[in-house]
Parts: structure tokens; C-alpha cells; sequence
């Protein structure tokens, strides 16, 4: 279990005053102007070390990103822009750092630009978050009125700016590029990659996006050291990260652990246990509503990392674990995500523009059990032509709660056809 010692976020539910005078009490902004001396190929080669992989669902490793960005000027500007559109189902981890620990996120935009040559960053922020948008802008102004960001920053003689940028609240715009595309006043639509972001991105010019969770962590790394933040959690999968738990347990929260910790502890520990004891758990989804569920007996023993739930063929995505006992109807909950997925699709690429709604129609009809066996196999079929074969991951984020579903409990699915053909013969 995470010692108090080694968290990061100590605010994370709000006790204290999210403002700077509070934030700085609590380790923010202390020898920022130190960190940023030792230059940029410190800064992400300590960020290398730590092992930190992204927040925010691809556990792309953080440090080897930055180092993509050009190290000399071509006369492009470079920009730093952070993704809070936090639009997956289950996830609401970075709401609550940016509402209760705003300033952890602007020095961590402040240190990560540096190391990137960036002049700017913008943080795009989900429309819906209101309040959240609203701490952002305050915790901005009392950086600038410090001097701590902006002209010369916490006085290094480097110029940064920060700016909001609220989102019209599509998921789409959790996809990088359809993030950048809609911070640009465009449709949030995926761009076909290559060229990558940190060649072309914003206003066709260098520009790195990263998660939140992601940025938030970097300042505490670099003053307290990579090897410190790469000895906790496990091998490649080091580090604490934010869960967000939700469903069926007896108090849903965010929590920061140890990469690695066990699922089953970490809802027990954490979320008062499953609602009606662990033996009444049916099934969890680890990651938020894109990675494929998992039944009652991986659950027992499997550890919340990337890795690990890689190898159960799930994921830890946004670590968001939505938690369903068994007076869920599972068929009914993954019928209602396919929903989601076909809402959402930007429609750009034929597999997930027509194969989310048809994925869906069918789901819709195995809810009642009013179809045929072997349209199962054709479903999983269908799955199998949308994985892999879209611009973005949103076609692989509809494809596989249906494969999980059907994975471990295909019985549950031909159980209610068996049910609806015996009704009708009767």
C-alpha cells in the first residue's frame, strides 16, 4: 500500500484550499527556478528514468515523447497541450486534480515546456467541466501574479504562457489529433498519422499532447527524483496513479496507490468492498469503457497495472474500475456502451462509422435473446474487421467490451436466445 509519504497528489479531495499560498505549504513551486537550471536534457532524461508512462490510456512512456520534439527552431513555435477532455466512461480523475490541485498541473505545464522549447500551453478542458474550467483560470492568474509563469518565468528568463481552452464536450476530442483539430476552431476529427504531432500539430507547428494525471506528476518526480518515483509499483509499470472506482461498491472514489497493486485489494481497501461482500462481484471493467470486461475469477488475483492486465487481455487504460455485482445485466450494460460508441464516432472511417451502429443493433437484439446462435461468431467477426482498421483507437474502444463480453460470457448471451426461441415456441 502507498505510503502517505510517497503520494503526490495531497489534495486530491479537496480538504485544503486549492490556491497558490496553500498549494506552495504543500511542496508546490519550491525550486522550480532550480529544476529548470538543469536544463532540458536533465528534465527528460530524469522523466526518462522514472519509468512514467502516459495517464492518460496508451501508457506511451512520458519521457520518450517529449524528447520527440525538435531541439532546434526552424522558426515554428513549439506548443505543449494537455488533454483534460477526460470523456471515457468511468474516468474522473483529472477533474478532481484540476478542481482541488490546479497548481500542480500550470508548474508541470511550466517545467514540461521548458524541456520542450515550447512558448505556450494550452489546456483543453471538456465544456462540461464548469467548475473545474473555473479553478484552472484562478490558479493561472495567481501563477502569473507571482511571476511564476509568463514573462520570465519564476525567473529564469524564459516566457511561457498558459492558456484554457474549453471543449464543446465530443469524446472524439479525447484523440489527440481530433484534439487538436477541434483547438484549432475545427470538426474534432482524428488526423491520419504521419506526420505526428511533435512534427505537425497545432497551427501546423511542433506540439506534444499529453494527459492531465500525466504533466500534474512531473514537477514532484524531478524534485524528489526519477529512480524514487521508478521504485515504486513494479517493472515498467512504475509509479503511483490515480483510480477512479465507481459502481457497485460501498463508497466510490478517486485514490491514489502503487502501480501494481492488486484489483481486489485496492476496491476492498479503498471503496469499502463490493457491494454485498466480494462473492457477490460478477464482473469489472479495469480501465474505463473501452477495455474488455473481466469475470469474478481474474479479479481475484489480478494486479492494476499495464502489464498485467495486458496479459488477462484487458488493460488499465485511465485506471478507471467500474465495478459490477450480480444484479448487473451484463449483456444489458455492454449493449448500452456499444450505444455510447456508435453516439460518438466522428463517422470519418466506413469500419467504425457503420460497424458501431450495426455492433449495436445487434447487441440490442442479444439483450432480449432475439437472434441466432451463430450471430455471435459474426459479431466477434465484425469486431475483428473494426479493430485495427480506423484512424484512431475508437473503433478498437467499441470493438472490445463486445469481445470481453463474449470471451466470458458467451453462456450468459446463448442462455437468453436458448430462453426467447423456447417463449416463442410455446
Amino acid at each position: 500500500m502507498l505510503a502517505d509519504k510517497d503520494r503526490i497528489f495531497t489534495n486530491l479531495y479537496g480538504f485544503e484550499s486549492p490556491g497558490i499560498e496553500a498549494a506552495m505549504k504543500r511542496g508546490d513551486w519550491d525550486g522550480t527556478k532550480d529544476i529548470i537550471a538543469k536544463g532540458k536534457d536533465w528534465i527528460i532524461g530524469e522523466m526518462k528514468e522514472s519509468g512514467l508512462r502516459g495517464r492518460g490510456g496508451a501508457g506511451f512512456p512520458t519521457g520518450l515523447k517529449w524528447s520527440f520534439m525538435p531541439k532546434e527552431t526552424d522558426g515554428r513555435p513549439s506548443y505543449l497541450v494537455i488533454n483534460a477532455d477526460e470523456g471515457e466512461p468511468g474516468t474522473c480523475k483529472d477533474r478532481d486534480l484540476m478542481r482541488h490541485d490546479p497548481h500542480k498541473l500550470i508548474e508541470g505545464c511550466l517545467i514540461a515546456g521548458f524541456a520542450m522549447n515550447a512558448v505556450a500551453a494550452y489546456i483543453y478542458i471538456r465544456g462540461e467541466f464548469f467548475r473545474e474550467a473555473e479553478a484552472l483560470e484562478r490558479a493561472i492568474k495567481e501563477a502569473y501574479d507571482k511571476g511564476f509563469i509568463g514573462k520570465n518565468a519564476c525567473g529564469t528568463g524564459y516566457d511561457f504562457d498558459v492558456y484554457v481552452h474549453r471543449g464543446a464536450g465530443a469524446y472524439i476530442c479525447g484523440e489527440e489529433t481530433a484534439l487538436i483539430e477541434s483547438l484549432e476552431g475545427k470538426k474534432g476529427q482524428p488526423r491520419l498519422k504521419p506526420p505526428f504531432p511533435a512534427n505537425v500539430g497545432v497551427w501546423g507547428c511542433p506540439t506534444t499532447v499529453n494527459n492531465v494525471e500525466s504533466i500534474a506528476v512531473a514537477p514532484t518526480i524531478l524534485r524528489r527524483g526519477g529512480a524514487w518515483f521508478a521504485g515504486l509499483g513494479r517493472p515498467n509499470n512504475t509509479g503511483t496513479k490515480v483510480f477512479s472506482i465507481s459502481g457497485h461498491v460501498n463508497n466510490p472514489c478517486n485514490v491514489e496507490e502503487e502501480m501494481g497493486i492488486p484489483l481486489k485489494e485496492l476496491i476492498e481497501k479503498h471503496a469499502g468492498g463490493v457491494r454485498g461482500g466480494w462473492d457477490n462481484l460478477l464482473a469489472v471493467i479495469p480501465g474505463g469503457s473501452s477495455v474488455p470486461v473481466l469475470p469474478k475469477e481474474i479479479c481475484d488475483t489480478v494486479l492494476m497495472d499495464f502489464d498485467s492486465l495486458r496479459e488477462v487481455q484487458s488493460g488499465l487504460g485511465t485506471a478507471a474500475v467500474i465495478v459490477m455485482d450480480k444484479s448487473t445485466d451484463i449483456v444489458k450494460a455492454i449493449a448500452r456502451l456499444s450505444e455510447f460508441y456508435k453516439h460518438e464516432s466522428c463517422g470519418q472511417c466506413t469500419p467504425c462509422r457503420e460497424g458501431t451502429g450495426w455492433m449495436w443493433r445487434v447487441m440490442e437484439r442479444l439483450v432480449e435473446g432475439r437472434a441466432e446462435k451463430s450471430e455471435i461468431d459474426t459479431l466477434l467477426d465484425v469486431t475483428k474487421q473494426i479493430e485495427g482498421h480506423t484512424i484512431c483507437a475508437l473503433g478498437d474502444a467499441a470493438a472490445w467490451p463486445i469481445q470481453g463480453l463474449m470471451r466470458h460470457f458467451r453462456h450468459e448471451v446463448e442462455a437468453r436466445i436458448d430462453a426467447y426461441h423456447a417463449k416463442a415456441a410455446e
